[in-house]
């Protein structure tokens, strides 16, 4: 059992929580991604993880209450135990592995879309931790629903806030203080890391593409299973078939069909639309072993 050390409500619909997971805790690395299950019964949640310390042995995630699994979660309170706490999965971020004199040359900015703000910190927080800086946008429909302004601030070169309605920080959205900074303050970047909703990842990728700065997408929104067998999460990267949870969930953003795979997740929702796609797609529609073209 994985006991939850702290729980936290940072606003109407998102919870955090700080989880005793030390296996996990000792191996994880920023972009990796952890599946929950709060008993034997549970639905398999796949959760980005926000953050981790391996003196304490514990992990943090951070999940939006969208349905009735989520909804059990955000019932857990501090004291309460996970069934399953499985990781980390998925791979970690490619620029982990540049050597620190070369990254520290880089030019980053961090793109974050509401809940995806969550997997963001823990790149942000490593590339502080090696003395790096690097500049985020964090954005939201309003005020209440921008989360870890604080956190994020402790680790970031410059941090900018956006609102859709202008409640809070700059009025509108995260592209359109990405083309301020970029033509009005004339700033530089040598690649982009964008994670949020698939509509703000895909209009991201346009605008970066344009732009042309490098762009890093993580498709941890449309995994369902985790493991590539359910083949929610089979996306088209440059051509080829991927899945999410075993290929990724991070890809080149100018490379992921994003129509394709928005359009997928529509379907995926129902029992008939699972059953088309996977009469389409025939043996590349499961990914269990992430080759499977």
């Amino acid at each position: 059992m994985y006991e939850i050390i702290e729980k936290k409500q940072l606003n109407g619909t998102i919870v955090e929580m700080e989880v005793k997971a030390a296996r996990v805790a000792k191996s994880c690395l920023p972009g990796q991604f952890v599946i929950v299950r709060t008993d034997e019964n549970g639905e398999r949640i796949p959760l980005t993880i926000c953050d981790y310390s391996r003196e304490r042995g514990t992990v943090t995630i951070v999940f939006q209450t969208v349905g009735a699994s989520t909804y059990r979660m955000a019932a857990l309170k501090k004291g309460d135990s996970f069934r399953d706490f499985a990781g980390p999965l998925g791979r970690y971020c490619e620029w982990i592995k540049e050597p620190a004199d070369e990254l520290q040359k880089k030019r980053i900015l961090f793109v974050a879309g509401g809940v995806g703000t969550a997997p963001v910190y823990p790149q942000m927080k490593w590339l502080h931790e090696h003395g790096i800086e690097a500049d985020c946008i964090i954005g939201a429909r309003n005020k209440d629903l921008i989360i870890l302004e604080e956190e994020m601030r402790a680790v970031a070169g410059n941090l900018y806030v956006t609102t859709d309605d202008g409640s809070y920080g700059m009025k509108g959205n995260v592209n359109d203080c990405l083309k301020r900074l970029v033509s009005e303050e004339k700033k530089v970047y040598d690649f982009v890391v964008a994670i949020g909703p698939m509509i703000m990842m895909k209009y991201v990728c346009l605008l970066t593409k344009e732009l042309g700065i490098p762009t890093i997408v993580s498709l941890n929104p449309i995994m369902v299973d985790g493991t590539g067998m359910c083949g929610a999460c089979r996306v088209t990267v440059d051509g080829k078939v991927k899945f999410a949870c075993v290929d990724g969930p991070e890809f080149d953003g100018h490379l992921v069909d994003f129509d394709q795979a928005m359009k997928r997740q529509q379907m995926y929702k129902t029992e008939e639309g699972r059953r088309y796609l996977k009469e389409q797609e025939g043996a590349s529609h499961h990914g269990g072993c992430g080759h499977c073209e």
